[in-house]
């Protein structure tokens, strides 16, 4: 109706492009995102907007793709496009400074994904103040890589300060809020607490069932991580229940292929293994193999 290079079809094919990467297809975006830029940039010139925020979206997607140096350097060029076209104050620049930072972390500087949250919540607390959603999120950043770069105890303190916050700005069921509990719960099993991981998680995952719905992608990461902290708190036999579930879950939702999927039949493998060694698992073992040979499975009641 509108023609290959009206900007609703370039929206529209931007909006694919994205989605194509959420659906796992890391691949697929960034190949998307590719002839898309290339008809952006002859249609609407190299420093429009849209052009620019197409540039951003490529650099993430091949990050999330495997790429995190090519990432890093498509997003360093990028924004200094941003500080030159926008200014160094507008939104999509102080985003873009968000990504670089995250991309320089991925390529193995946490210390310098540290130093550049720091720097870039300084400038948002400047320009948007203590309890703007931008702000939150760098100040969720920061902790995360804090965490990442060695210090799971600060980690799991920052994201307990920005949880309070989060409740306070936006409420108890916000996906942000959610997302706080979530990291927080997180940090608390890699900084030596996995029963109150695990104890964290199982309230989280009642909530977001509530809020939305058992087969949102976010109820599901909240299942994969409430088993996993399971099993580090004790229970691979439990945790190899709950992957099982998980994993029917995943393969309706999301099909076989899908990056959820294949990190549950992982982690699936790794507890089974975990819980082969068990005294339970060394017995179930003993017996399948009793039985399979065609021998009483015990000699005495007590077996």
């Amino acid at each position: 109706m509108l023609g290959p290079d009206d900007p609703d079809t370039l929206a529209a094919r931007h909006n694919l492009a994205f989605l194509r990467g959420q659906a796992g297809d890391a691949a697929g975006a960034v190949a998307a995102y590719e002839e898309l830029l290339a008809d952006c940039l002859r249609v609407l010139g190299p420093d429009h907007r849209n052009t620019l925020t197409v540039r951003g979206n490529l650099a993430r997607w091949r990050g999330e793709a495997g790429d995190a140096a090519g990432a890093a350097a498509a997003q360093e060029d990028l924004l200094a496009d941003f500080v030159r076209v926008l200014g160094p104050d507008h939104p999509d620049t102080l985003t873009a400074r968000s990504d670089l930072a995250r991309w320089r972390g991925e390529t193995g500087d946490a210390a310098g994904a540290v130093a550049a949250y720091k720097d870039l919540l300084t400038d948002n607390l400047r320009i948007f103040g203590a309890d703007h959603p931008i702000t939150l999120t760098a100040r969720g950043n920061l902790a995360e890589w804090h965490g990442r770069a060695g210090d799971a105890t600060a980690a799991a303190a920052a994201y307990e300060d920005l949880l309070a916050d989060y409740v306070r700005v936006l409420g108890p069921d916000h996906p942000n809020t959610l997302t706080a509990r979530s990291n927080l719960a997180r940090w608390l099993g890699r900084a030596g607490d996995p029963a109150g991981a695990a104890a964290a998680y199982e309230v989280l995952l009642a909530d977001r069932v509530r809020v939305l719905g058992p087969d949102h992608p976010s109820t599901l990461i909240t299942r994969i991580n409430l088993a996993f902290v399971r099993g580090q708190a004790g229970d691979p036999v439990g945790a190899v229940a709950a992957y099982e579930a998980l994993l029917a879950d995943c393969l309706r939702v999301l099909g076989p292929d899908h990056p959820f999927t294949l990190t549950i039949r992982n982690n699936l493998a790794y507890w089974r293994r975990k819980a082969g060694s068990t005294p339970v698992g060394q017995l179930e073992r003993w017996l399948r193999r009793r039985r399979s040979a065609g021998k009483p499975t015990a000699k005495h009641e007590d077996a």
